[in-house]
C-alpha cells in the first residue's frame, strides 16, 4: 500500500506555496505531478523542479501510469500527490489509487466557472467529480496554505 500523505488539487501544479508550505508541514520526500499534459512536457517539468524543495524526489506520471505503478511505492516514499483538477483525482481513485484526503487547494476563475471559495472556482462538472469522491469515501477540505483555517466543504457544491 502506497504511503500517500496528502493529494493536492492545484491547477498551478508545483509552485513556491505547495513546495515549502506545504511540503514543509507534510513531510513528504516525494512530489508526485500526476498529470497527462505535464507527463510529456520537459520544459514544464524543469521549471516545476527548480520550485522543488532539496531532497524531495519529484515525478511526472500520466493519470494511467499513476494508476499503474502507484502500487509498487516504497513504503518509505511519503508521497504528495498534485493533480489539475478534480477530474483527475476521480480517475485516480477510481483506477485504484488509494487517496483518503483531498486538498481543494486552487481552481481559478474560468469561464462558466462560479467562485465558491477563496482561491476556488467550479462548475458542473467539478461539482459532480466532487459529489463522486465523497461517494468513494474521500475526505475532501478547501485550504490555500496550511496556516490558514479551512474552509467549509460544502461551498464546492453550492
Amino acid at each position: 500500500m502506497p504511503n500517500i500523505i496528502l493529494t493536492r488539487i492545484d491547477n498551478r501544479l508545483v509552485h513556491g506555496q505547495v513546495a515549502t508550505q506545504w511540503n514543509g508541514t507534510i513531510g513528504a520526500n516525494l512530489i508526485l505531478v500526476a498529470n497527462d499534459k505535464v507527463s510529456v512536457d520537459e520544459l514544464q517539468q524543469g521549471l516545476m523542479d527548480m520550485a522543488a524543495p532539496t531532497g524531495v524526489a519529484m515525478r511526472y506520471f500520466s493519470i494511467q501510469k499513476t494508476i499503474d505503478v502507484i502500487g509498487n511505492a516504497s513504503e518509505d516514499q511519503k508521497i504528495f500527490i498534485i493533480v489539475h483538477d478534480p477530474q483527475d483525482a476521480l480517475k485516480l481513485v477510481e483506477g485504484g489509487v488509494p487517496i483518503k484526503k483531498l486538498n481543494v487547494g486552487n481552481m481559478h476563475m474560468a469561464e462558466g466557472k462560479k467562485q465558491v471559495a477563496t482561491s476556488v472556482a467550479v462548475d458542473a462538472a467539478d461539482q459532480e467529480a466532487f459529489r463522486k469522491l465523497q461517494e468513494a469515501g474521500v475526505e475532501l477540505f478547501i485550504q490555500r496554505v496550511p496556516q490558514i483555517a479551512a474552509e467549509d466543504v460544502n461551498k464546492l457544491f453550492s
